[in-house]
């Protein structure tokens, strides 16, 4: 008895230090302080934008591409963001954002399919939204963990990358380029 609770013990410990590991690892956005051109999401978040992406899944098949359009305004510091998407199998979604600039290069933002508050920070060219979504696949509806970073290319292009996973695990990636129209 003594023993099997000697590795119980072991099992939890190296379980909970590999949780400790895991939470620490990756970029934090203030990597990318020094990067131009700085990120503005007011600013390139104002007015019509266009996007083309795809998604992949956890084994890097392409399962959908799709377009956006991007109706995008601001009043004070909350933005509404109208997403409507045209999909690859001929289905069309639409998406309202609405997110809250807190300062500082922090952002909370709200939607029908995301389960409480997206929170944002940016920094440098980079935006970082961490959301949990809920997606409906074959019937059901599932909530999946999404950790979307945004790079500024330019004034007009900016670059997106979506990890999507569940429990920790890695399930499939969203890369979406979007081209602000000119003004």
């Amino acid at each position: 008895m003594k023993v099997l609770m000697m590795r119980m013990k072991w099992w939890v410990g190296a379980l909970c230090a590999a949780v400790l590991v895991a939470g620490c690892s990756g970029v934090q956005v203030d990597r990318y302080a020094g990067q131009k051109p700085a990120m503005d999401l007011r600013r390139y978040f104002d007015g019509a934008i266009n996007g083309w992406g795809m998604f992949q899944d956890r084994g890097g098949e392409v399962i959908k591409r799709f377009t956006v359009r991007i109706d995008a305004r601001w009043e004070g510091d909350t933005g509404t963001l109208d997403e409507r998407f045209s999909w690859s199998d001929g289905s069309t979604s639409r998406r309202v954002w609405t997110i809250k600039d807190l300062g500082n290069g922090r952002y909370s933002g709200r939607a029908d399919d995301v389960v409480g508050e997206a929170v944002g920070e940016a920094s440098g060219n980079a935006l970082r939204w961490r959301y949990v979504m809920a997606l409906p696949v074959d019937g059901s509806v599932y909530n999946m963990d999404f950790d979307d970073w945004m790079y500024m290319i330019d004034d007009k292009v900016m670059l997106n990358r979506s990890a999507m996973s569940k429990w920790g695990m890695h399930l499939g990636e969203v890369t979406l380029s979007f081209t602000r129209e000119a003004r």
